[in-house]
């Protein structure tokens, strides 16, 4: 007889990686759709006649879209299912994607740019929902971590691909921006495919939809949880109750402490650059790709550090060598510094700064339950694109007035800022299963310990 078996006590399989592509995609497409209009302002501004607010609106367009995205489409998927939201957020983004083409001034981009970051916003707490309910407790960590990092593959490849389209001349923009119909169109096509979370099934009272799913998976022999799942009904104030609310705000302040430095570098990387004295044509958008495949890189030892060491080093410490790394950067920005002392100071603020990326992803799929998980994601998504909007509007105009130096200065102490916040709030919870990471003890930060886990020692 076979032994009966838990979903996330299932090896790391075939099925998982495919649930990886489908749920990775919400964030190549964000770095994509982000990194892209960095590029493509370089030829809109000279197709029409922008004041500095209008440039930082078309850059903010779609983090401002995301704030809305985020507080409803995380709590409809946690209404109507993952699977449902998924596809109609691909629709969505499919068809604004091809009308940024069609575009007649800036105003209409600014509008479009909004829907489509409403899209993008609504898909995160979609994929990370799946993602981490499918995801064997073991690999969890790894695998939600890994989403981030196809953001700087999207957001590397946004910068590719406006590289080679500028040669098309003075509408390579519209080319620019419509390109990411491209991505989206052949997600679309492959998450139609995907099954609906069990996880979500069984917290709405469907189990036997939620078992036939399991069983087609994984096998007769495997079941959702080794805890029962309850039926419960989604309130969006629950975030904020039953010991929710800390988590919530644990969430939405390290994530935010995290995004707004990188919104304002990512977004103008190529005229920090240039301020740094290497302006040579188009070698600043290549080495702006250059710098982002090598933070995917670095990413990966901390894909197998997460699941070693835990979840609170591997978000700690990069917050701090990030922060040390800017400071020095704004230190040394008004000397004439080599190109390789400066391209290896951004390499290692970008490489740690993946690593606390990476967070994003994990504690807040961890730390709520099903019926919430959607929504909790998604409030803290809005919340973080809300702060990184505010920072990419006025980056250009503190970096005008202020200096490169100062702004570096700022970002640097959000990071140290951020490191005390994790140093005292970030809770561990490695090798836990979703029940018991949601459970763990509201008061507690620094220990693994669970009422689940408590219960079942007694």
């Amino acid at each position: 007889m076979n032994k009966i078996r838990t979903m996330e006590e299932m090896p790391l399989s075939r099925f998982h990686i495919k649930m990886f592509t489908y749920s990775s995609g919400s964030a190549f497409l964000d770095g994509y759709i982000i990194g892209i209009i960095g590029v493509a302002l370089s030829v809109i501004k000279t197709q029409f006649d922008m004041s500095l607010t209008i440039m930082g609106l078309l850059g903010t367009a779609t983090l401002v879209g995301m704030f809305f995205g985020g507080l409803i489409g995380g709590y409809l998927t946690d209404i109507i299912g993952r699977k449902k939201m998924f596809l109609i957020d691909m629709l969505v983004m499919l068809a604004v994607s091809v009308l940024q083409f069609f575009a007649h001034d800036p105003i209409q981009l600014v509008i479009l740019r909004i829907i489509l970051g409403i899209a993008v916003g609504a898909d995160y707490p979609i994929a990370g929902a799946l993602m981490a309910e499918f995801s064997p407790k073991k690999n969890r960590g790894s695998l939600l971590g890994g989403i981030n990092s196809l953001w700087y593959v999207g957001y590397a490849s946004s910068f590719l691909v406006g590289y080679f389209m500028l040669s098309i001349g003075d509408t390579s923009w519209r080319w620019m921006l419509a390109s990411s119909a491209v991505p989206v169109f052949l997600l679309l096509i492959a998450r139609l495919n995907m099954p609906e979370s069990p996880r979500w099934l069984a917290s709405k009272g469907r189990e036997k939809e939620a078992n036939a799913i399991i069983q087609k998976i994984f096998g007769d022999n495997v079941v959702m949880s080794a805890e029962p799942v309850a039926k419960v009904k989604t309130t969006f104030l629950d975030i904020f109750r039953n010991g929710n609310g800390k988590w919530t705000l644990f969430v939405s302040v390290f994530w935010s402490l995290q995004l707004i430095p990188t919104f304002g570098i990512g977004t103008y990387i190529p005229e920090i650059l240039a301020q740094f004295g290497f302006a040579n044509g188009k070698m600043e958008i290549l080495g702006s790709a250059a710098l982002n495949i090598l933070y995917l890189a670095g990413l990966i030892p901390f894909l197998f550090l997460v699941e070693k060491w835990g979840r609170r080093p591997t978000i700690i410490w990069p917050f701090f060598i990030s922060s040390i790394s800017l400071i020095i950067l704004g230190a040394t920005s008004g000397l004439k510094m080599s190109f390789v002392f400066v391209f290896i100071l951004f390499v290692i603020y970008g490489i740690f700064n993946n690593a606390m990326g990476m967070h994003e992803w994990i504690y807040p799929n961890e730390l709520f339950p099903t019926h919430i998980r959607g929504t909790a994601v998604g409030f803290s998504t809005a919340i973080t694109r809300a702060a990184s909007a505010t920072s990419t509007f006025l980056f250009p105009t503190i970096m005008a007035n202020y200096g490169l130096a100062n702004t570096l200065y700022i970002c640097g102490g959000l990071f140290f800022i951020g490191f005390l916040f994790t140093l005292f709030m970030a809770p561990e919870t490695k090798n836990m299963s979703l029940t018991e990471a949601s459970s763990i003890k509201k008061g507690a930060t620094h220990g693994t310990e669970s009422p689940v886990i408590r219960k079942a020692a007694n």
